[in-house]
């Protein structure tokens, strides 16, 4: 089987490398990451293993590339120009989406017919030049036909990721389950990022109050929008991630606070950004969410001028 990682940033590059032990792997990455891995591998570390890994991998596609499946990691910001630059390699094939937030695959079905949404919580950090440490995972890999079911390209896909040695499930809800992870990052990612914290930091009662209502705004647009989250009510959410997403990631730095150090757009248009978009439409007041998205963007723009 041939996989292609498009915009393979530490995602991408550690599904890639995990893939590689089992199939036939290409990563469209940066030059750098694709130097040292033709130099010395990519190396892992963390709770998906330790190893050395060479694969395939160049700073753009090559020319006659035909797999089973496309798979795109790219930060969300990303998703429009590289179904764009590779729309003729993308027609009719299976493209997977593995990113954050709301409306990538909505992005990619205006490039193929075949479009498989992807949910992942995993923390990937990055140890230098093609290095990546996995910190965290706080659910299995999900993985469906965008917007739901499942047939027998998903299952292709589950069972081989499932054989490289990552968890993974298949959902037959998978609109559902990006919202729901969704939820999980509007509610810590841009906090965490603005108050440089890790994601266990953000159970202080102060900071609980913040996540509370942006968790509340949040499930009230998933409702006007006719997604059903596996929780009844934003209290049984809350809960939910008190007791078992917060544990589970506590140690974990949010990628925005990533992106903020380092002077790079965030994903805030596709996570908070796109929850105050909507919400607008079905006229559901969404004040938390505006204001930290716009703190966010505040942020993006002080980072720019310090460049």
């Amino acid at each position: 089987m041939k996989v292609v990682i498009l915009g393979a940033g530490a995602v991408g590059l550690t599904v890639a490398a995990k893939l590689s032990a089992v199939c036939e792997v290409h990563a469209v990455c940066r030059k750098r990451h694709a130097d040292r891995i033709r130099e010395r591998g990519f190396l892992l570390t963390g709770i998906w293993g330790e190893g050395t890994y060479r694969f395939s991998c160049s700073e753009a596609l090559p020319e006659g590339s035909d797999p089973d499946y496309f798979i795109i990691t790219s930060k969300s910001t990303g998703t429009e120009a590289i179904c764009r630059e590779y729309a003729d390699a993308l027609r009719g094939h299976e493209v997977v989406s593995l990113q954050n937030g709301i409306g990538n695959e909505e992005i990619i079905a205006r490039y193929t017919d075949r479009v498989i949404g992807g949910m992942i919580i995993t923390g990937f950090e990055w140890r230098g030049d093609a290095a990546v440490h996995v910190s965290v995972e706080a659910s299995p890999m999900k993985l469906g036909r965008f917007p739901e079911g499942i047939d027998d390209a998903v299952m292709r896909l589950v069972r081989l990721i499932e054989s490289a040695g990552m968890n993974v499930l298949p959902g037959d809800a998978i609109r559902s389950d990006i919202w729901s992870k969704t939820l999980y990052n509007c509610a810590l990612n841009p906090l965490g990022a603005l108050a440089d914290v890790p994601y266990g930091k953000l159970a202080d009662p102060h900071a609980w109050r913040i996540v509370t209502e942006l968790v509340r705004e949040v499930c009230q647009v998933a409702e006007a929008e006719g997604i059903r989250l596996p929780w009844k009510t934003p209290a049984e959410y809350l809960a939910f991630l008190r007791d078992t997403q917060l544990p589970a990631t506590a140690a974990h730095h949010s990628s925005m606070l990533q992106d903020l150090k380092s002077g790079r757009r965030t994903e805030i248009d596709f996570l908070n950004g796109a929850v105050v978009s909507r919400g607008r439409l079905h006229g559901i007041p969404v004040a938390y969410n505006a204001c930290i998205t716009e703190q966010i963007r505040f942020r993006e723009e002080l980072g720019r001028e310090g460049r």
